[in-house]
């Protein structure tokens, strides 16, 4: 029977779990998250949402730089928790939290595994143009996203969907996965299923900046999921005359015969469209933001920036 819950989770994608929790029948006993980290250019801490979650509802708060730390394994075993649930927490449990609970740790894991193991698997299923994406909640072990898999639900994509809608969709389940899985352990129902050991898929590593800056020699539909998965973070980008430009929307086009230009070249440029040559096809941009300015929409960008056609987008080469 489970009573007594410890939370681990930083970002938003875990306060919806949290949140779950805190209205459920089970009692959130702490909350462990990662330390507050200077925001914005003043630099003043910022409370990750988790806490500023906990703290609401009067939940007591730890933050601990490294987990493994014996202080703070001592405070997770003198919690005495009937289960651990860990949402995104950004570090990795040692051996010892993973047995501090009877049930153990449960984690809610934002892909349908053993596909897209590790710390973005939301914004890799988009930028790999993915049909299907959703939460699995597993058991967790000395591994990265390797434990018995117990509950499961699929999430569809839509054909715009971005990395950012992908992960309001997929919190939201898992919220509510969270709690049936939980109910499940709690009434003795749960179904363990061990993972193979391989992966379908490349591990979804951490995303970085450089990681959006596009490519024209790939298929433009490979660009237009790179723009939908970045979005809103990290973005990706192109440059244009020697200036960073943001692509935050934008459709993959065929190309025409007797048509293809070089990757980067505006091809096909009117008073309210640009199409950009791609290895495969044309890229048509339909969001976008200069350096320095606001996001806009096609007709305000070309307004401002009259773009020529065979102007080429992308760093130049020297």
């Amino acid at each position: 029977m489970i009573q007594n819950v410890v939370f681990m989770g930083t970002p938003d994608f875990a306060v919806g779990t949290l949140q779950a929790l805190i209205r459920s029948r089970y009692q959130v006993k702490a909350v462990f998250c990662q330390p507050d980290k200077p925001k914005g250019r003043g630099k003043s801490l910022a409370m990750p949402p988790v806490k500023e979650k906990a703290m609401e509802a009067g939940i007591a708060v730890y933050q601990p730089e490294k987990i493994r730390e014996e202080r703070w394994l001592a405070k997770v075993e003198e919690l005495k928790p009937d289960v651990i649930v860990v949402v995104a927490f950004g570090q990795i449990l040692p051996e010892r939290v993973l047995k501090a609970a009877k049930y153990g740790c449960v984690n809610v894991h934002a892909s349908l595994l053993p596909k897209y193991r590790g710390a973005a698997p939301i914004q890799w299923a988009v930028i790999d143009g993915e049909k299907v994406s959703g939460v699995t909640t597993m058991r967790m072990d000395a591994g990265l996203d390797t434990g018995d898999m117990i509950l499961r639900r699929e999430v569809p994509l839509d054909a715009e969907e971005t990395g950012g809608s992908l992960f309001d969709k997929l919190s939201a389940v898992g919220a509510e996965l969270l709690i049936e899985t939980l109910d499940a352990i709690s009434e003795g129902r749960a179904v363990y299923h061990p993972q193979p050991k391989e992966s379908p898929t490349p591990y979804a590593s951490m995303l970085t900046k450089k990681q959006g800056e596009i490519s024209w020699e790939q298929p433009a539909e490979k660009i237009e999921c790179l723009i939908r998965g970045l979005n809103p973070w990290p973005s990706a980008y192109t440059y244009y005359r020697g200036k960073m430009l943001k692509i935050w929307k934008a459709e993959a086009l065929p190309d025409n015969p007797g048509e293809k230009g070089m990757p980067g070249e505006a091809a096909r440029v009117t008073k309210h469209s640009l199409e950009i040559q791609t290895g495969d096809g044309f890229l048509s941009i339909k969001e976008l933001q200069p350096e320095g300015k606001k996001r806009m929409g096609i007709d305000e960008f070309l307004r401002g920036y009259p773009v020529e056609n065979g102007e080429v987008f992308g760093r130049v080469k020297e």
